[in-house]
Parts: structure tokens; sequence; C-alpha cells
């Protein structure tokens, strides 16, 4: 199969989707990996480590798109890209349909074939491709709270773990999943005063067991949020539903009971964040300011650390790209059933149950195009 690797053109979004490493297996079972020029070099890797690894730079995102038969990326293709894109192409990548309903009529009509990472599942219902960038975001936001709680840059000028004397910071976090639970771990270390809220009581009941003495467990619901947003200082927005729109548990209201310079960090952001005033940012202006209270929601927090970033994403990825192009991507996602749940748009159709309900589009099941 033919693999195109084009450089991400999102703001700065510094990841690549293939590392050297990745790019030789492929190369070894004698695939063609085309790299755009450049691609790497915001996670350190130069072209020639491609080359050397036995992929082919070309210059331009246009030849890229142009002689690959699946494209392999980081994050979902924004409008210059849609054109680019032709019939039949896979597109292999983080989509957030959800989210975006313009991205989805624009898969939809160009007959692309869209396996999305965040919705590929194990029987378990964990989600392989989505974990490492969620516990690479679960980190970063607790570093991301504890900088934009400095009153430099508009928080309340508290430390996160205070000093002897002092009592430290508040964090609540909402959601137990992988990104809630890297977070606790990160403002544990960090010597916070953590609570993390779930609705599931058996997980509530496993990060009691896991968490260290400064990690509180909590319900979650609109009650106690309410209650307890009024004395946090870093909230942090950790929920996912697979597929779909993250629901707001932080309404615009609660804003109005927090304290002047409260810093919420929303991970939800890219399925449409889970508090009611969020809206996109990047790491160009990462914050905004409503009702006194920071907003801090990035939608590729991990492109910050690209070289953490891109090698995690391969070691998750690569054995699904490896199926794909040595079976196509028909059989491959017969013969796997959690590669299967990747598939959200493919030849116009939507496949994803979740992403139709988003926009009352037409549903068809999966088996149907396979």
């Amino acid at each position: 199969m033919i693999i195109g690797v084009p450089k991400e053109i999102k703001n700065n979004e510094n990841r690549i989707a293939l590392t050297p490493a990745g790019a030789a297996e492929l190369v070894k079972r004698g695939h063609d990996v085309y790299v755009q020029a450049g691609g790497g070099n915001g996670s350190g890797f130069p072209d020639e480590d491609y080359i050397s690894a036995g992929a082919q730079i070309l210059p331009t995102i246009e030849d890229v798109y142009g002689i690959a038969e699946m494209i392999v990326k980081v994050k979902e293709p924004i409008e210059p890209e849609y054109k680019l894109i032709k019939k039949g192409q896979i597109l292999y990548t983080y989509f957030h349909f959800a989210s975006g309903e313009e991205l989805t009529h624009a898969m939809i009509e160009n007959g692309s074939i869209c396996l999305a990472y965040e919705t590929v599942e194990l029987p378990d219902r964990s989600l392989p491709l989505l974990v490492p960038m969620s516990e690479v975001a679960g980190r970063m936001s607790v570093q991301e709270g504890a900088k934009y709680l400095e009153k430099t840059f508009g928080g309340y000028g508290v430390l996160l773990g205070g000093v002897p004397g002092v009592l430290p910071a508040k964090v609540l976090i909402i959601g137990g999943g992988i990104v809630g639970t890297e977070a606790a771990k990160m403002a544990a270390g960090l010597g916070a005063d953590v609570t993390i809220m779930d609705v599931s009581l058996k997980r509530l009941r496993y990060l009691d067991d896991i968490m260290p003495a400064n990690v509180k467990t909590m319900m979650s619901n609109e009650f106690n949020i309410r209650e307890m947003v009024q004395t946090h200082d870093v909230i942090i927005g950790a929920v996912l539903i697979p597929g779909a729109k993250a629901p707001h548990l932080v309404t615009k209201d609660m804003l109005k009971i927090m304290r002047p310079g409260t810093v919420m960090v929303d991970v939800a952001v890219d399925q449409g964040g889970c508090f009611e005033t969020t809206k996109a940012t990047t790491h160009a202006e990462p914050t905004y300011v409503i009702d006194d209270v920071l907003h801090y929601c990035v939608a590729n927090m991990p492109g910050a650390v690209p070289r953490t970033s891109t090698i995690a994403l391969t070691n998750a990825t690569l054995p699904y790209a490896i199926q794909i192009a040595e079976k196509g991507w028909k059989q491959a996602c017969i013969d796997d059933a959690s590669l299967r749940k990747g598939l959200n748009v493919v030849d116009g159709k939507v496949v994803y149950k979740g992403v139709a309900e988003a926009f009352d589009l037409p549903y068809q099941q999966v088996e149907t195009v396979l």
C-alpha cells in the first residue's frame, strides 16, 4: 500500500503521525511510505531520519495526498485539506466528528474512508488509540492549570502545592477515566488538595484504592459540582463519551459563584467541551476570561509536547496501520471488531451512530459497507 504522512497544518500542531521507526516497520513489509518534507521537524525527527528508515520525502502536502492510498495523520483535516482528499482514500487520524459539523459534511461529500482513532474500541470498552494522548493531556492539564493559576497569567495567585504553613490549591477533576486519573496523579504529586468526581461508584472505589491520601473521591452530579466549584482553584473537565458530544457539566451560571481567578481546563474540548462556556482555543492564544474565570481550552494540548506525543501515538496506532496496509481497510475491519468501530464515515455514509445523532444525519450499520 502507498502510505502518505503529511505535515500537520493545524495551529501550533508540531506532532507527526508516524515516527521513523514506524515508517521502517511499514517499509520492511513492502509498503511505500511518503512523508512531507519537514513534517517531523517539530517532533525532532528530521527528513534524514525518514530517508534512513526507507521512506521517501515529497516537497508538498499536495504531493502526499496525491500519491497516497492511505493518509496517516494526527489531527482531523482542516479546510485547506478538504479539496486534496480523493474518493476512496483512507484517512486514519483523530476526527472527533461529533464536534465538527463542517468536517463531517466535507468527509461525506468527498467519499473517503474515515477511520477515527478515538472510536477504535476494545472488548473491555477501552479506547487504545485515545489512551496515549489522554495520558499526555491529563498530565498536561495540571501543568497548564498550575501555570495559569499564577497571577501574571490572570489566575488567583495560588501555588498548587502550597508551602509549610500555607494550604495547597484545591483541584477539582470531573471525570475519572484515563484523563482524570492522570490529572489526579500529577496534581497529587505536586501536593494539591485533589477531588476527583465520576458517575460510576465502581470507578470511584478503584480510584480511592490507588490514589494517595490527598486525593478524595466524590459522586458526580449537578448538586455536587455546583457546591465544589465555589471553593476550588483549578477545575479540570475530563469527561468523554466515545464518538459523541461531551455533556455540559459546568454551566454558565456556575461561573458567577466561582472565585475570580479560578482556572478551568477543558480536556474534552475536541468533543465539544464539558463546560457550557467552552470554545476551542489554540496554543498561540490558549485562554480567555468569562465572568473573571480563566478558561484554557486548547484543542490539541499534546501538540505542545510533540516529541513525547508522537512516539506515544505511533506506539498505539502502528499495529492497526499495519493491518490496514497488509489487508486493505475492508478486510482489516472484518477481521478486527475493534478496528471496525473506528469507521465513522465511509463512501459518503455515516456508519457511527454518535456522529449521525450529533447532526441528525442518516445512519447506516457499519456492516452494510463491508
